[in-house]
């Protein structure tokens, strides 16, 4: 049996935006398309098949340790940008300055959907959802820089609204303007889910 689901949900892609430096500048440059490659968005500085790991998995691994890449796009959705922007009291805010990969537009409640679901293109072109992207202090140093005052308000503003990460499952082109069919997994959710969430394994980093 199909291991997946098409689902009647699906985004059009409103703008699309590559890092090329981010030892220069987190700000993603708008682009009309990219090609979506195994090692991630052609020119992205986030892409490679393989990237070190952060303070966002110190329980698994050391940081700096070698791992697979599976933040190879950052995807927000316009309705919850829209939504940060207001939070934050205004009337707009640029996804550049978050170094946003894709901003779509038409799937309710972006940020929550199903880890390992998957974004399809009209060629085929498919990204895996990893999981939800947290907010982090780092577009608040950009938005800071360009709206002295503001910065300060991001992280708060984005909790739970932030995006997801991606990986590349099958490679094409991406362009703005297309439409993108969600895919979720035919899994039930673990009944033992919350009792795991509360737990504290008391774990320390691993070696």
């Amino acid at each position: 049996m199909p291991a997946l689901i098409p689902t009647a949900f699906s985004a059009r892609i409103l703008w699309l935006g590559v890092v090329q430096s981010r030892e220069a500048a987190l700000s993603s440059a708008s682009v009309p398309s990219l090609r979506a490659l195994f090692a991630g968005p052609e020119g992205e500085s986030h892409g490679g098949l393989t990237r070190l790991s952060c303070s966002r998995v110190t329980k698994q691994h050391r940081r700096g340790t070698e791992i697979r890449n599976v933040r190879q796009f950052s995807i927000v959705s316009a309705e919850e940008l829209a939504e940060i922007a207001q939070r934050m009291q205004l009337d707009h805010l640029d996804p550049a300055m978050l170094g946003a990969t894709i901003v779509l537009s038409g799937i309710p409640d972006f940020t929550k959907m199903p880890p390992s679901s998957r974004l399809q293109g009209p060629d085929g072109v498919t990204l895996t959802i990893d999981m939800e992207n947290r907010a982090c202090t780092l577009p608040a140093r950009v938005i800071e820089a360009a709206m002295p005052g503001y910065g300060k308000r991001f992280k708060r503003a984005a909790q739970g609204r932030r995006g997801v990460t991606a990986w590349v499952e099958r490679e094409g082109v991406i362009s703005v303007g297309d439409e993108m069919r969600l895919h979720i997994p035919d899994q039930p959710v673990w009944s033992h889910l919350d009792k795991a969430r509360r737990g504290n394994t008391g774990l320390a980093e691993t070696t």
